[in-house]
C-alpha cells in the first residue's frame, strides 16, 4: 500500500523506562504496545528512525530560489548531514558561543521504508514508511568553507531534529511548511512549490545509491530562512504530519582554535539573512 493512501497512522519513538519505545499518540497520552499510557507533555522524545544517511536538497523550493536570485535550476544537487546531527522533538539546540547566524530552515522529511535501489518514480510512494517534520539546522558561520558541502554549516551535532513521530495516510502532495519563532509564523510554502517533487529527487539518488529503512531525505525549505536566538523556540509544522518543537541554547565556543573560525563577511550575512543584492 502506498504511503498516500489508506487511514492516517503515527508512530512516535520515546524513551520510556529507560528503553526506547515505539507508541501511537491518543490525544494527551501516547499509548504502549503493551496496552499502557503514559503523559505526552512528560515524553523523552527520541528520533523515529534509525537512518544509515541523511541526504539533502539545495534550493528545491522557488520561493528560495527566487531569493537567493539563482538562475532556474535543471538539475538538483545534494549534500549529507552526519547521523550525530540527528535530534529529536523538544530537543535543544546548540548555537556555540562564538557564533552568530543559527539558522532555521523548515523541512518534510522523507523516510524510507524498505530497501530501495533504481526505483521509477512511480514506484518510490510504495518505497516510504511515512514523513516526519525536520529542521535543517545550519551555523551559517561558516558558509564561507567546505566547498559547498555545507558540513560545518550543516553537520555539528544536534542540528537535524526530526519528529514527533512518523506518518502515513496523509497525501503530503497537498501539504505546507510553516515555521514559527516563539509563535510568530516566519516560513510558509506549499509542497507544490517544489522545484523537484519527492519521487523525482528519491528516483533520483536511488539510481546510484541504496537506500535502506530508517534512511532520511530532507525535501527542502521555503524562502525566509533567518537566525535565531538562545531562548527562542523554533517549530516546523507540516500540514497533516505535525508540529516539531525545539528550544535553542547557548553553548560554549570549541576548545581550540583550529582550522576554519566563525567569519562575519558578506557573503556569511547575505544568506544569514536573505539580503541579497539586486541582479544587474
Amino acid at each position: 500500500m502506498s504511503v498516500l493512501t489508506g487511514p492516517r497512522e503515527e508512530w512516535r519513538r520515546i524513551l520510556f523506562e529507560g528503553t526506547p519505545t515505539w507508541v501511537r499518540p491518543e490525544g494527551e497520552v501516547l499509548r504502549l504496545g503493551d496496552g499502557r499510557t503514559t503523559s505526552e507533555a512528560e515524553a523523552i522524545y527520541l528520533p523515529p528512525c534509525d537512518p544509515t544517511k541523511i541526504i539533502c536538497i539545495h534550493l528545491n523550493y522557488e520561493s528560495r530560489r527566487v531569493e537567493f536570485q539563482a538562475p532556474p535550476l535543471k538539475t538538483p544537487t545534494y549534500f549529507q548531514k552526519p547521523l550525530t546531527t540527528l535530534n529529536a522533538h523538544r530537543g535543544k539546540l546548540n548555537r556555540p558561543a562564538d557564533c552568530q547566524y543559527l539558522n532555521y530552515e523548515g523541512e518534510i522529511a522523507a523516510i524510507v521504508g524498505k530497501p530501495m535501489r533504481n526505483v521509477g518514480p512511480d514506484e518510490v510512494w510504495d518505497y516510504l514508511a511515512g514523513f516526519a517534520v525536520a529542521n535543517d539546522v545550519g551555523a551559517q558561520d561558516f558558509r564561507d568553507t567546505d566547498a559547498g558541502s555545507m558540513l560545518r554549516v550543516k553537520g555539528q551535532d544536534g542540528f537535524c531534529p526530526i519528529g514527533p513521530g512518523i506518518v502515513r495516510g496523509v497525501d503530503i502532495r497537498e501539504s505546507s511548511v510553516r515555521t514559527y519563532i516563539n509563535g510568530k509564523v516566519v516560513q510558509d510554502g506549499p509542497v507544490s512549490e517544489m522545484t523537484f517533487d519527492i519521487p523525482y529527487i528519491m528516483a533520483d539518488l536511488s539510481r546510484h545509491i541504496t537506500f535502506l529503512p530508517g534512511d532520511v531525505v530532507l525535501t527542502g525549505t521555503p524562502a525566509n530562512s533567518r537566525p535565531m536566538q538562545p531562548g527562542d523556540v523554533v517549530e516546523v509544522e507540516v500540514t497533516g504530519i505535525g508540529r516539531l518543537s525545539n528550544t535553542v541554547q547557548e553553548t560554549p565556543a570549541p576548545t581550540h582554535q583550529v582550522g576554519h573560525q566563525p567569519t562575519n563577511t558578506e557573503a556569511v550575512w547575505r544568506v544569514a539573512l536573505g539580503q541579497f543584492p539586486p541582479r544587474t
